[in-house]
């Protein structure tokens, strides 16, 4: 999710050498200061919990704002954020909240159990156009208000027992809804503060600017220059302050990554949010080397435009992905840092195991073809492939361009955008073919499977079979014990992979450059940072 701009690569250009000029570079001066300097892909769409989707936003989002529960970054169990504790009745169906009389807003007002009923109506309102409300919909009638089936919200299960009690109903036992708290879809926003802009359900407005955004996080912002950085600071009215210990965080949208690695060895940045490919041999082969790379729980695929020609033919659709040659991907372009995907859930993924029902096969891929009326790729209309921009989505790109043609005789053209442009056409789906990457918010298969359902908000496929959805809708959510639930899920699955609206690719691993004076930047499964847990060595020298 990476793509440069001419004025973007100028700003970051000026910024090293304006440090470099001052004699002391970001990563000294912000171990002295506590504050951390890193590299984070893209310049953020936006800053609404509500509105945004991708990775860039979520990181800063989650230093702004924080859920009722919070992940611990090296076991990634739920912990206490804004709610204390929390009561889980014996059937699984009623979570009670126990929010922390602390918690405040970055105005100083008190949190309240109101924040959420009001908040949770926003981000489930129709006229929200949030691609995430679905992460609410194990909670009773949640689905049907935001699918404008239900008008009254006091229908839908949640309700504030008093000024700090948070009742919370679901559809059916959700052995991961803790986790969900602490995705960004359903933390609680001021109210009085986006009202103050406009509607509860208005999009982009100016409450999120500096001058006028109010947290909840363990910083508020402080700086917003597009294409330069974001700057954030420790709050002082966060309810755990005392436990973060550093000062401020500075966020570069560095799109390309060869930019970001050159900072990085200029001392411009702590850790950055990717590394070239072609850097990993050489990183690798350093002695103490900086390169941390880990499981990642995410797959990186194509989605495909059913309602489109040629892909409205699922025979086109599964002759495309059994021409990929994955394992010469990941060992030549990928230098071996992934792992290939024949399906969309990560395998491992809490014990469950992902069906692999077709391979890398030749023959087939041509045979399906022909089937479609494609004999040895005559009368192929042709395919366009989007990408945001990225020097590692484009040699992905391009290898998979030259596998279709050496194995089906096709032509796919290749076509970059930048990042904000890329968003809107696939939300839009004005595409045939486009690159996506998923990563998990929640660890359980449920977070994978379920972005296929008819008119899933982050589907955008056209891809529709109520089978499937009951499948992981009812049959999933009703299974007695977790076997059950998981063969569930590899029959839907399978399902899914019959009818191909995706072309997995690889499982992602996270590749970072990580500075040796972070402290507290454990690896884990969902590459997720907990900023409260980080802090800068001072005393840090580097080896003469």
């Amino acid at each position: 999710m990476r793509f440069i701009a001419a004025r973007s690569l100028l700003a970051i250009i000026a910024l090293v050498l304006s440090a470099c000029g001052s004699g002391e570079s970001n990563v000294t001066q912000g171990n002295r200061e506590s504050i951390l300097h890193v590299g984070n892909g893209s310049e953020p769409q936006g800053l609404d919990p509500h509105v945004v989707t991708g990775i860039p936003e979520s990181n800063i989002v989650r230093a702004l704002f924080e859920g009722l529960a919070v992940k611990n970054p090296h076991t990634l169990e739920p912990e206490p954020g804004v709610a204390q504790s929390w009561d889980i009745s014996d059937d699984g169906l009623i979570i009670t909240f126990h929010l922390n009389p602390e918690a405040r807003w970055s105005n100083g007002d008190a949190m309240t159990a109101e924040d959420y009923v009001w908040s949770w109506q926003r981000a489930l309102n129709p006229a929200m156009g949030n691609q995430y409300a679905y992460m609410l919909y194990p909670v009773k009638n949640a689905e049907a208000f935001a699918t404008g089936k239900l008008d009254d919200f006091a229908e839908v299960g949640v309700k504030a027992l008093d000024e700090h009690t948070l009742e919370v109903r679901l559809n059916a036992r959700t052995p991961y809804f803790i986790q969900l708290m602490d995705h960004y879809s359903t933390y609680a926003v001021h109210r009085p503060t986006i009202e103050k802009f406009g509607r509860a359900t208005d999009r982009f407005t100016p409450w999120t600017h500096v001058e006028n955004i109010v947290g909840n996080g363990a910083f508020r912002l402080k700086e917003w220059k597009l294409n330069r950085r974001i700057i954030v600071q420790k709050s002082d009215t966060y309810w755990d302050r005392d436990r973060v210990q550093l000062n401020g965080i500075e966020f570069y949208p560095v799109e390309n990554i060869a930019s970001e690695e050159r900072m990085f060895r200029v001392g411009q940045l702590h850790y950055t949010n990717s590394i070239p490919l072609d850097k990993i041999p050489v990183y690798r082969a350093q002695e103490n080397s900086p390169y941390a790379n880990a499981p990642y729980l995410g797959t990186y695929y194509y989605l495909l435009n059913t309602s489109k020609p040629p892909l409205d033919d699922p025979r086109v659709r599964q002759a495309l992905s059994m021409a990929v040659d994955r394992e010469l991907l990941n060992d030549s372009v990928l230098h071996g840092t992934n792992v290939p995907a024949y399906g969309i859930t990560p395998p491992g993924t809490l014990g469950y195991q992902p069906p692999k029902i077709f391979d890398y096969d030749v023959a087939r891929a041509r045979e399906l073809l022909a089937e479609a009326g494609y004999p040895d790729g005559a009368g192929w209309p042709g395919v366009e492939l989007i990408y945001n921009t990225s020097e590692s989505h484009l040699k992905i790109a391009v290898a998979l361009q030259q596998m279709w043609k050496d194995a089906l005789n096709i032509d796919v053209s290749l076509a970059n955008q930048e990042w904000k442009v890329y968003l809107d056409s696939v939300d839009q789906m004005d595409f045939q073919m486009a690159r996506r990457g998923w990563i998990g918010d929640y660890v359980d298969p449920n977070n994978f499977l379920d972005l296929f359902l008819c008119g899933g908000g982050n589907n955008n496929t056209g891809f529709c079979d109520p089978v499937y959805d009951e499948m992981i809708l009812q049959q999933a959510p009703q299974a007695k014990t977790r076997e059950e639930r998981y063969a569930i899920f590899a029959a839907a699955e399978t399902r899914l992979m019959e009818q191909m609206p995706i072309i997995p690719i690889y499982t992602y691993t996270s590749n970072h450059l990580v500075h040796p004076s972070v402290r507290g930047k454990t690896p884990n499964l969902m590459d997720h940072v907990n900023y409260k847990y980080l802090s800068l060595d001072s005393d840090w020298q580097a080896e003469e």
